[in-house]
């Protein structure tokens, strides 16, 4: 005596769903992979740009393209504010950044510049002039002006690193493509269970 199995039949709506979810993932998954190509190739002008000689200050960041890790210059004709920020210094120690909030006169909007680092919040004295280093991402600011030369009584800060540059493109496809093929698998395995009840 023979047994027919049943064939499998899918569900119409339900398969739609699944399969048009799981090519969602598939295609945000390859669109990381190329976001992390993009992100490398911009960290490789980042590094090409610290050997650069040093500019002028652009007057307004632009943020689509901020000319990030460049030496710069720029002349603070007044401070307008200080800001005391967690940060670190060459050595690595924990403490205080403090951003002098500059003005420049007729030249344009002001720009953020840290002036250097020490162990407490208490504001420098300095009330402006000319300050040399690199420029650094700032979520606020687009920008800011880490000093190489401190304000008198600080140290200086740590400047940028391209370590700080989040480069996690490939771990988010790998997640993505992940939960593709777990979708999959979770919906296969509940249409053999149905087949069987």
């Amino acid at each position: 005596m023979t047994t027919s199995r049943t064939p499998l039949r899918l569900p119409l709506f339900p398969t739609i769903i699944v399969a048009g979810a799981v090519m969602v993932m598939i295609a945000l998954g390859v669109w990381q992979l190329a976001r992390s190509a993009e992100k490398k190739a911009l960290i490789a002008r980042y590094a090409a740009a610290r050997g650069l000689p040093e500019i002028a200050l652009p007057a307004v960041p632009d943020p689509r393209d901020p000319p990030l890790f460049r030496r710069a210059a720029a002349y603070c004709l007044s401070v307008t504010g200080w800001s005391a920020q967690a940060g670190r210094n060459l050595k690595g120690d924990t403490g205080w950044v403090h951003v002098a909030a500059c003005a420049r006169g007729a030249e344009g909007p002001g720009f953020q510049a840290v002036l250097g680092w020490s162990p407490t919040p208490a504001p420098p004295r300095w009330a402006g002039g000319q300050v040399s280093g690199v420029i650094a991402p700032d979520k606020a600011h687009v920008w800011r002006l880490v000093a190489t030369s401190p304000a008198p009584g600080l140290l200086p800060a740590r400047p940028p690193s391209l370590a700080d540059v989040p480069d996690n493109h490939i771990a988010y496809a790998l997640q993505w493509f992940f939960f593709a093929g777990a979708a999959a698998v979770i919906y296969l395995l509940a249409l053999r269970r149905r087949a069987r009840g």
